[in-house]
């Protein structure tokens, strides 16, 4: 057996075992350098043709709030914060709702309601956009209209940032409550055990020492709701109200920048400029989702390095 084992490790004096991780680590290299290649791609190809609308001297582009593109004037910023206020407002309802939801289903449910609450979250995610999209109209802009609306003071149509950031919240709840569940299960039994043993009631348990070990991974659960939630088109445009310019609140409607893509692109392209228009705007959609997320990364970094330094500290205490 063991000349077995020998030979089938060594193979002309090469080690298989040494071959095949080196093999693997080369293939994991290759395909990362080819995401980022693919990446710096799409921005450079959308740079490219978004130069003629950032070379043209009449369209104020990134600034402006005149979008006629029959006078020659693109400008996307309202464009830009109808993009941001759709998405924080969604982010707004869906992350506390979405942690409470993960604590209890992870800290306090049974394991038969866990798994049919993960079979119904794992449905919910499945749905197709167009059929939240129709959710709203038909439940969402009515409740607005008539009800929200009505009890705060200002009419509205329904078609609003509110009513996008209702339809989105529920669309990223599924991959915010199970990221954060399987997160919050990752933590030691141990520390439950030890933190109940001395004394602590489950909540305490819960905000004092779950949470905290947590954190980073919620975190990153929550910047993945965001990210999809910002790349969001159908939904969005069916409920948002597409009119242009600046919203003063979240009873007005707005016009996102994947709502302006989907409903132009292909169409006046005969007018100079729309096509560049249209691709800056999909290369300031890339530039957001990019920096949000290079900022959250620089989140959990200082989290962790905090993190560390709070554990060295409570060593050389211990030390001394």
């Amino acid at each position: 057996m063991a000349d077995e084992r020998i030979r089938i490790k060594w193979v002309h004096g090469l080690d298989l075992r040494k071959l095949a991780d080196g093999a693997c680590l080369r293939l994991g290299q290759a395909f990362a350098v080819c995401a980022i290649i693919l990446l710096a791609a799409i921005a450079a190809g959308l740079f490219f043709k978004s130069l003629p609308v950032l070379t043209n001297a009449r369209s104020d582009a990134f600034f402006s709030d005149n979008w006629h593109p029959s006078m020659g004037e693109f400008g996307i910023f309202p464009f830009v914060v109808g993009t941001i206020s759709t998405t924080v407002v969604a982010m707004f309802l869906a992350a506390p709702l979405c942690l409470f939801a993960a604590i209890y289903l992870s800290e306090y449910a049974g394991r038969k309601v866990r798994e049919n609450a993960g079979l119904l979250i794992e449905v919910l995610a499945g749905v197709p956009s167009v059929i939240f999209g129709l959710w709203g109209i038909l439940f969402v802009v009515p409740l607005v209209r008539d009800v929200i609306g009505p009890w705060f003071g200002t009419p509205t149509s329904g078609f609003s940032i509110l009513s996008a950031g209702i339809v989105l919240a529920l669309m990223v709840a599924p991959i915010i409550v199970s990221l954060s569940v399987e997160v919050m299960r990752g933590v030691p039994k141990a520390m439950r055990e030890a933190s109940l043993g001395l004394g602590a009631t489950r909540a305490q348990t819960v905000w004092k020492v779950i949470l905290p070990e947590s954190r980073n991974g919620l975190v990153a659960a929550v910047v993945l709701g965001f990210s999809r939630a910002i790349g969001e088109t159908m939904a969005v445009m069916m409920v948002v109200g597409n009119v242009p310019g600046y919203p003063k609140g979240i009873f007005d409607p707005a016009y996102p920048l994947t709502a302006l893509i989907a409903n132009n692109y292909g169409e006046m392209m005969s007018l100079p400029l729309y096509d560049s228009a249209l691709m800056l705007a999909a290369l300031v959609l890339l530039f957001v989702v990019l920096v949000f997320n290079l900022i959250a990364r620089g989140v959990l970094r200082s989290m962790q390095g905090a993190s560390r330094g709070g554990k060295n500290a409570s060593k050389a205490i211990k030390i001394r």
